[in-house]
């Protein structure tokens, strides 16, 4: 097992909790996910990139790049923010009055975006109401259509053998909008998996 980040904090973070297995104990190295000259090619079964595409902008970089690493036949797994629902900055969640019901308002998909996403919107709320200057930790978060994933992941050698829509397991507070805020989380996906085959080396 080898574990990648581009944060030096994240690593040594990771390296202080991982428990030691039969096999030994996992590497991790500080690296981005488009280069990864410390790791051979052809030699994972598998690569998990868990809620980080989005914040990666070298897309085809990083496809290619796991490509390289695995195995004929190794498997990609992509964990994401669903490109069709949490759009950064063009969607969110909205109440109708007339039908006592709640959707999801997307405002944009087609179109590729770079947004800048406050870490913390809440800390940074509340000491905006507390005439406090919160310095929130930010990061960079990239919007792409669905048929581009496809569309890179093909280039980079892959087929994709499964798509995986998972919805929120949170529970609202009880009251007026309690029960149909639980029924709309079930019906819309906030999470994406999908899994790669890489049947061909990285054009």
């Amino acid at each position: 097992v080898t574990g990648v980040d581009i944060s030096p904090e994240l690593i040594e973070i990771a390296r202080s909790k991982s428990p030691v297995s039969k096999s030994g104990v996992p590497t991790f190295a500080v690296s981005p996910a488009d280069h990864l000259p410390r790791v051979d090619g052809a030699t994972f079964d598998a690569v998990l990139v868990s809620l980080a595409i989005q914040n990666i902008e070298n897309l085809q970089g990083t496809f290619d790049e796991c490509a390289r690493v695995l195995k004929p036949d190794g498997k990609l797994f992509i964990v994401m923010n669903h490109p069709a629902f949490r759009v950064p900055k063009r969607s969110g969640w909205g109440w109708d009055d007339a039908t006592k019901s709640q959707y999801r308002r997307v405002d944009a998909y087609l179109s590729e975006s770079k947004e800048e996403i406050v870490m913390n919107p809440g800390k940074e709320a509340a000491a905006k109401v507390a005439g406090e200057k919160e310095a929130s930790a930010k990061t960079v978060s990239f919007h792409r259509p669905l048929q581009l994933y496809f569309k890179k992941l093909q280039k980079a050698g892959f087929a994709v053998s499964r798509l995986e829509e998972w919805n929120s397991h949170k529970e609202s507070q009880p009251g007026p909008r309690g029960a149909e805020e639980n029924r709309i989380r079930k019906e819309i996906p906030m999470f994406l998996c999908l899994e790669g085959v890489r049947i061909s080396s990285a054009k």
